[in-house]
This record gives C-alpha cells, sequence and structure tokens, in this order.
C-alpha cells in the first residue's frame, strides 16, 4: 500500500518546500488525503507550489481532459477542484497566498466549473432539441447568477455556492423535438446543479445551494426575465435586496442586475435599512442562540457575518445615489466608506483586520475535512491544529486574539445598529411627559402646564397645533411602521424644541417640516435613527425660517446633518469639482438626472455654508466668497458637460467663455442671487455663431428650468450688449466695439465688477484686457458725474419705502449708494492709477480708494464698516425668510450717516 511518507520520499523536495508541504499535512488531513489518493498532485504542486493558480490555468488544465459527455465531465471538474485546493491549502498556510488571493482563485474555480459545464452541456442539449430561441428568433443564453460570496468574489474554499438562473424571454427550440425555453434551461439548470453537486468517487466540486431565487425552494428552478422583475417588483422583501447587494451574473451578460439595480438601490436615501437589517440581525441571533451556534465565528457575535452587515447597510442606504458603492467586496467596500467620510478610520481599520482574521481562519476550519463549517473546535488535537494553521503558539493565545477581535466587531456593530428609540437620552423615562402630550394621555390643562413648566410661551397654541397634527389625515394614514418612528420622534421633538429661546416658534417650524416629509419613509428613518441629527435639526429650524424652508423644499439635505465634521468643513472646491465630476460620470448620459445631481450638489454645499454661517463662523466676506466660488465651479462643469450634446458642435472644446457681472462678477453673492452672466466666444467658424447661441440657449434652460430637485440658478442675461434685444452670445471682437463706441455709462459702471469664471480662458484674457481699457478712457468728469447721479435717481425714485424704515440695498446711504460710489471713483481715477482696475471688492477699492488719497481714510473706514454690516445683515435677514430687507432706521443710521457724507463729499449733492 502507498503511503504518504512514500509519496514524500518519491518528490525530491528542497528544504523549505518540504517544510511547506509537511506544514501543510499537519494542518489539514484533507490535504494529506488528497496526496495520498493521488501522487500526482504533489509532483504538479512542486512545479507551481510559488505560482498562483490563475483561471487561465483552470481553462487549460480542462482543455486538456477528455471530456465526451456528463460523467466525464464531472471526473474533469473534480481533478480540477483537487489540483487548485491542493495548491491553494499549501500556499496559504504558508504564507505564500493571502486571503485575497484565496477567495480570488476559489471564485475563479467556481466560475470556470460553471462556465465550462454550460459550455458542454448546452451544446449536447442543443444537439437534441435545437437551439433555444425568442418569438422573433434570437438565440436566448443561459444566465447564471452568483450570489453571496461567489458574487462577491469572496468565496470560501468549501462553500456552497447560491445560485439564481434565468434567461431572457420565452420561445421553443429549433430543433425536431422541440421544446419551450422554459424547458431547455430547466433541464441544463439541473444537469449543471449534478455536474458541480453531484458527490462521485472523486467528490464533489462545489455544493450548489438554490434557495434564494423567487419564492425559494418552490420557485421554478428558472425565470424568464419578466417574471424576475414581476416577482422582485412584487414580492421582493428586505433581505432580498441585501442579499442582491452581492448579485453578479457569472455568464450570461448583465441584463439582470440592470433590470433589479431600481430595487436593491433606491433612489433615494433609504435610512430604513438600519431597522429592516437589525431585524434580520435578531433573526440571525435567535438562530444561532436556538442552536447553540455562539461559537460560530461566521454568525455567532463578531463574527463576519457583523462586518458584512455594517459594510453592506451603507450600501443599501447611498447605493441609489452614490454608484460607487455598488461594489461587491466586503474590504473594498469598507475602504470606501473610510475615503467618504462615512466610518471613521480606526473603525475601518478595526473591522478590516477583524475580517481578514475571521476569514483565514474560517478556510482554516475549512481545511481540516473539506467541510464547510464555521464552529471553533471542541476537542484538544482539534484545537491544537487550528491554534498551529493561524501560527500561534497554542489555543489559548489564539483564542485571545480571537475573541479581541470579535469585541472589537461586536461594538462597532452595536454603534451602528443601536436602537436610537431606545437611547435618545439615555433615560427613557426622561420623556414620559411629552409622550404623553403627544399620545393624548392627560387632560388639554396638564398639557399645557406641562408645556409652560418646559419654556413654551404660547403653550396652548402649541399644544393645538400638536393636536391637529396627530389628528391629522396625513398622520392618520401613514404606514404602521411611519406612524412609530414618528411617535418615537415627537416627544424628542417636544423636549428639544422646548430648549430654545423661541420654542413655539421652533415647534411651529419642526411641525410644518415633519408634516411635509412625514410621507417619505426614509426621512422618518433618518431622524429615528440619529437623535444627534435631530437635535441639530432643531437648532438649525430654530435660528433660520429660511433654512426651514430650503429642508421642506429639498428634504434630502437631512442627510448633511449626520456627520458635523462634514457639515461645518471649511469647502475644498478641487475636490468638491471632483466628487461633482464622480456624480455624474454615474448617471452619463441621462440628461434629467444630470441636471439633478447638479441642484443636489448645490443644495447640499448651500445648506453646509448656511449652517456655518447660523454657527457663526462665517464673515460676510467668506460665506461670499464661498457661494461665488460655487457658482463658478458649477458654470465651469456645465460648460464641460452641455457641449458634447450641442446639436453641430465643431470642436471638441468649445471657444466659449462665461463673464460674470454684478454681485457674481464682484464675490459678492447671497444666499438667493442670481446669476448676472454674459458669453462670449473667439471662433473664426462660420457657423460659430449659430452653434454657440445654441450652446448658451442650452445652458440658460439647464440653469433655469424646475426639475424635481428644484431651480439651479436663475440666470440674468440683461447686461449682455444692447441687453434683453441683444444676441445671447456676442464675438470677442464684436463685444469689444460695443462697449467702445455704444455702451452707456451705467454698462462701464457695470464692467467694473465683471470677471471671467468659466469657459476658454484665453477669452478671459481678452476680456480682461477689454475690461481694463474700457475702465482706463479718457472721461469727462462732469458728463460720468450726472450721468451716474441720474441713474442713482432713476432707481431711487423706483423705490417706496416707509419713513421709519431703511432698506439696506435701495434707501439713501445703504448698498447701492456705496456701489454707485467706488463704481465712479474707479472710472474717473483708473487712467491715472491703473491699479483701481483690480477687481477686488467693494471694501478691497474702497480702503486702496483711500490709501490713494482720492479719498478721506477715516470715510473710507466707515463706509467699510457700514458696507460689511450692511451685507451680514442682508444674510441674516435672508436666513429669518424677511420679505424685504427692511430694518429699522435708528438701527443703521450711523452706517447711513457715513455713506452719505462720502456721496457729499464725491458729489457734492
Amino acid at each position: 500500500m502507498i503511503t504518504l511518507d512514500m509519496i514524500l520520499s518519491e518528490n525530491r523536495m528542497k528544504s523549505s518546500d518540504e517544510a511547506y508541504v509537511q506544514h501543510a499535512i499537519a494542518c489539514s488531513p484533507f490535504v494529506a488525503k488528497l496526496f495520498t489518493k493521488d501522487g500526482g498532485l504533489l509532483t504538479d504542486l512542486l512545479v507551481n507550489l510559488h505560482q498562483e493558480y490563475q483561471l487561465s490555468d483552470m481553462q487549460n488544465f480542462l482543455s486538456d481532459q477528455n471530456i465526451f459527455d456528463e460523467t466525464t465531465l464531472k471526473q474533469a471538474l473534480r481533478r480540477l477542484r483537487q489540483h487548485v485546493m491542493a495548491r491553494i491549502i499549501v500556499r496559504d498556510l504558508n504564507g505564500l497566498a493571502d486571503l485575497t488571493e484565496v477567495m480570488r482563485t476559489t471564485s475563479s474555480l467556481a466560475e470556470c466549473a460553471i462556465n465550462a459545464s454550460i459550455d458542454y452541456l448546452h451544446t449536447w442539449l442543443v444537439d437534441a432539441f435545437g437551439q433555444p430561441v425568442d418569438v422573433q428568433g434570437y438565440p436566448q443564453s443561459f444566465i447564471v447568477i452568483g450570489m453571496g460570496k461567489l458574487g462577491g468574489g469572496e468565496l470560501n474554499v468549501s462553500s456552497d455556492i447560491d445560485l439564481i438562473f434565468a434567461y431572457a424571454s420565452e420561445g421553443e427550440t429549433t430543433g425536431e423535438k422541440s421544446i419551450s425555453n422554459q424547458d431547455f434551461f430547466t433541464r441544463l439548470a439541473k444537469k449543471l446543479i449534478a455536474a458541480i453537486d453531484e458527490i462521485t468517487e472523486d467528490g464533489f466540486v462545489f455544493r450548489v445551494d438554490m434557495r434564494l431565487r423567487p419564492f425559494g425552494g418552490e420557485g421554478a428552478l428558472v425565470s424568464n426575465l419578466d417574471a424576475l422583475e414581476e416577482y422582485y417588483q412584487n414580492n421582493g422583501r428586505e433581505w432580498e435586496r441585501y442579499a442582491w447587494i452581492k448579485g453578479r451574473e457569472v455568464t450570461g451578460g448583465s441584463q439582470v442586475s440592470k433590470l433589479l439595480k431600481p430595487f436593491v438601490f433606491r433612489k433615494y436615501l433609504d435610512f430604513g435599512a438600519f431597522a429592516s437589517m437589525r431585524d434580520l440581525k435578531i433573526q440571525i441571533q435567535r438562530d444561532v442562540n436556538s442552536k447553540g451556534m455562539h461559537d460560530n465565528i461566521k454568525l455567532g457575535r463578531g463574527g463576519i457575518r457583523e462586518i458584512e452587515f455594517i459594510a453592506q447597510v451603507f450600501q443599501l442606504i447611498r447605493g441609489g445615489q452614490d454608484a460607487s458603492l455598488q461594489v461587491k467586496p466586503t474590504l473594498s467596500v469598507l475602504e470606501l466608506l473610510k475615503n467618504k467620510g462615512l466610518l471613521p478610520e480606526k473603525t475601518v481599520a478595526e473591522l478590516s483586520e477583524a475580517y481578514v482574521f475571521l476569514r483565514n481562519l474560517e478556510h482554516r476550519l475549512m481545511y481540516v475535512d473539506d467541510a464547510q463549517t464555521q464552529e471553533l473546535p471542541k476537542g484538544d488535537e482539534a484545537k491544537s491544529r487550528i491554534a498551529k494553521a493561524m501560527r500561534f503558539a497554542d489555543w489559548e493565545e489564539f483564542l485571545a486574539k480571537l475573541n479581541a477581535y470579535r469585541h472589537q466587531v461586536q461594538q462597532h456593530f452595536d454603534e451602528t445598529f443601536s436602537d436610537a428609540s431606545t437611547n435618545q437620552n439615555g433615560d427613557e423615562n426622561s420623556l414620559e411627559i411629552e409622550k404623553s402630550i403627544w399620545n393624548g394621555a392627560i387632560v388639554e390643562q396638564e398639557s399645557v402646564y406641562a408645556l409652560l413648566k418646559m419654556g413654551f410661551v404660547e403653550a396652548a397654541e402649541t399644544l393645538r397645533r400638536l393636536n391637529t397634527l396627530h389628528q391629522s389625515s396625513r398622520y392618520r394614514q401613514l404606514p404602521v411602521l411611519s406612524r412609530q418612528r414618528f411617535d418615537a420622534l415627537m416627544p424628542l421633538v417636544i423636549s428639544q424644541a422646548a430648549e430654545m429661546q423661541n420654542a413655539d416658534t421652533t415647534m411651529m417650524r419642526i411641525i410644518d417640516l415633519l408634516e411635509s416629509i412625514c410621507r417619505r419613509a426614509s426621512y422618518l428613518a433618518l431622524l429615528a435613527e440619529h437623535p444627534q441629527a435631530m437635535q441639530l435639526l432643531i437648532k438649525l429650524c430654530s435660528s433660520s425660517p429660511w433654512l426651514t424652508n430650503y429642508l421642506v423644499q429639498h428634504p434630502i439635505l437631512l442627510d448633511e446633518l449626520l456627520d458635523t465634521r462634514t457639515l461645518y468643513a471649511a469647502p475644498d472646491f478641487s475636490v468638491l469639482r471632483a466628487d461633482l465630476l464622480t456624480r455624474l460620470a454615474e448617471v452619463k448620459g441621462d440628461v434629467e438626472r444630470e441636471m439633478d445631481v447638479f441642484r443636489h450638489f448645490k443644495h447640499a454645499n448651500i445648506f453646509r455654508f448656511a449652517a456655518q454661517d447660523i454657527n457663526g463662523e462665517l464673515s460676510p466676506e467668506k460665506l461670499s466668497d464661498y457661494l461665488s466660488e460655487l457658482a463658478q465651479l458649477i458654470l465651469s462643469v456645465s460648460l464641460e458637460v452641455i457641449w458634447p450634446n450641442v446639436r453641430g458642435k465643431h470642436l471638441e472644446v468649445p471657444k466659449f467663455a462665461v463673464i460674470g457681472y454684478g454681485k457674481l462678477g464682484g464675490k459678492e453673492l447671497g444666499y438667493a442671487s442670481d446669476l448676472d452672466i454674459i458669453f462670449l466666444y473667439d471662433d473664426d467658424a462660420s457657423e460659430a455663431g449659430e452653434i454657440y447661441a445654441r450652446f448658451a440657449q442650452r445652458i440658460n434652460n439647464w440653469f433655469n428650468s424646475l426639475t424635481s430637485a428644484g431651480l439651479l440658478y436663475e440666470t440674468d442675461m440683461q447686461l449682455r450688449p444692447d441687453g434683453n434685444s441683444g444676441l445671447l452670445v456676442s464675438s470677442v471682437a464684436a463685444f469689444k466695439e460695443y462697449q467702445m463706441q455704444k455702451a452707456w455709462v451705467w454698462e462701464h459702471q457695470a464692467i467694473t465688477r465683471a470677471r471671467f469664471v468659466a469657459g476658454d480662458k484665453q477669452i478671459g484674457v481678452a476680456f480682461e484686457k477689454i475690461r481694463i481699457e474700457v475702465m482706463t478712457q479718457q472721461r469727462d468728469n462732469g458728463v460720468l458725474k450726472l450721468d451716474v447721479q441720474s441713474m442713482r435717481e432713476k432707481m431711487r425714485s423706483a423705490q417706496h419705502i416707509e419713513a421709519n424704515m431703511f432698506d439696506i440695498k435701495h434707501s439713501i446711504g445703504g448698498i447701492i449708494d456705496v456701489e454707485f460710489l467706488v463704481q465712479y471713483l474707479v472710472l474717473v481715477h483708473a487712467k491715472q492709477y491703473p491699479e483701481l482696475t483690480s477687481n477686488i471688492g467693494n471694501i478691497g477699492l474702497l480702503r486702496l480708494l483711500a490709501s490713494l488719497n482720492i479719498i478721506a481714510q477715516d470715510l473710507a473706514d466707515k463706509v467699510v464698516l457700514a458696507y460689511r454690516d450692511y451685507r451680514h445683515s442682508q444674510h441674516m435677514l435672508k436666513l429669518q425668510g424677511a420679505a424685504h430687507l427692511r430694518v429699522e432706521v435708528s438701527a443703521v443710521s450711523e452706517h447711513a450717516t457715513a455713506v452719505k457724507a462720502l456721496w457729499q463729499k464725491v458729489f457734492g449733492d
């Protein structure tokens, strides 16, 4: 009888290779049996030990086999598995392969076996029944979807493979013995399962599990695409969404993945996934407890499944909006979550390290007897073998390390999936009064008294609004789960609103917001799962009705509340640009979704700026800089996205530029500012004017169209040559001629604060030259003074302001007076002092004018202070939802006096 020792002695090995083989045999009785049964395996191993087993190697192995029927196919597949397993086990146990290689090689083996089997079996079935075709006569192919770890390319060495079978369309085969496509592919499916799963004298290839198919074990073995779509649309359950995250076609194209993507990845942020996956984990844990599987390193606490759940819950929540999260491998998902700031770097490092440790341990448990097990061994010999395979001195040392990893995973899992409803204030009893008020469990008089005691001044009215909400059809018609979440939120809302100085007003705003979003279960889930987000929301709504209304219009922004590090971080516009381009690439070709990506991007960033503003972190200049830079970024990227779709375009890159005027040009944008822009081109092509006019029209439509995500920006084109009656786009030459020959004085005033913002930089340079030439013209100062005063008087006469009120923008001594003063002084003195042509904003120009002794320093300082305070008041009034930018005269009399004094000095009137 040939023994393993005899086989080893007959093979000459390097001492290191011999040590590798001996170590593997000591740790894996299964590999010892393989070598004993087939001495050729060891010979093959020694030749290829230091090489990864590639998919191409597997394909070549099978092509060398004599396969002519199902029996020889099964033999070849099982011999291939023995060769692959022998090499994987020896390489892995000796540190010659890492976890990634083991998972990749095993997944490749499964894909190779499936595809090779289908190639042979399909051919043999076609010989018998003919080619399956649809009603138009197009050939139909067999679609095999790998689920679970096969779909993720993370297959275990002794794993089941979870499969779902499909084909495109109904029809029949073309042979004399014609059968339906359903019958043909069902036969093929059964033969494929037998080829891979059936245990013969050579063993098996993979156990096949078909329970994930529609309707499970009771469902059809194979479904056409229409049946699949109907099932998941009407019967798909939450756990199936989870399973399909890793679903991937092993063969047959990508039709199924595309078909089911909307089922798996919702278009909105799906925070209900937390509760769904928490429930799924509870079910798994009950099963673990009932079967005494606490030592199961996959399903037990702190096990592999908990790491996978952490990664995949973020995919379910955000994968519909961020396609980059639709990747399969767990370690890749964790890395993405770190890079996107969704999980802390330390958490990802600990989870990734634990995942590698646990998966390596899982494989070593399976190497013992080629059994699908994740249970820790009970006997001393078995424990010693696993400790040795894991490179530990003894079982105790190994177990200490394992328990440390499992404890870390359990902690991170509990933090991710903690039930917020039982952990809002740390003391569930602290909200009993608030719950009673919301539920109407105490009489009205007691409720009013309790609300007064909490801090509500108009307690009776606040209670009336709460009762109206509780009795409203909108609340009563909510699905049961949504109403439960609403009920869990309202006591927290009452408690936290009471802490605000304007408690009653805050409560009204929050009620308005909750009423507007309550039909979207995902938003209620977000707030229910993240009480700290609810707390921040209440603070922001308390501070600003405008921000409250902004959230009502764009509730997707609630997501921004989850990470205050991002919410309050200074923007990096280069990173923001890259992020916008990435998101656009994910929806390329879908114009409506591209437009919405721009809008969501803009709304999210304005929301962040407003939150920082309310928090007192931004000066008026910094806020305007941010808003202006954001608009410039959006304009720039818009040109890149819109141009490729312009009909008749003749260049890859357009010779076209956007020039910003007004608040955009002066980098003084406010929250709701429109964009004063003009379009220029510099292109000698005969059709250029017509093409760029189409381009300009598309840009305008792109910005001004109202989509489900709202408006991007309103654009104002009145400052183009000849105003609204002029062409939508001008050549650089025509623009120069107009400015030098025909432009009005007010248009020269406007150009003092204009600048290039997007497009062809050479056109930007040409525009700047024209701008400087216009500003440094020789002028008749008397005529200029009269023209500026006349224009200002026309603007004043159009305003109707109450006697005791001051309009920050339009009143005498307000913002427009400051702007007119600066523009006039620049046009008068720019020829003598070219530095005045710099577009440095009104505050910078006032200081420069003082340094040049054109205006008095003390007066300049006072007007600078006035202008800064005016702009700050503008922002604050906007955040307070003011219809007009008006304050009492007494509040700004000192500032207005300073501006009037400078006006008197300059104009003498």
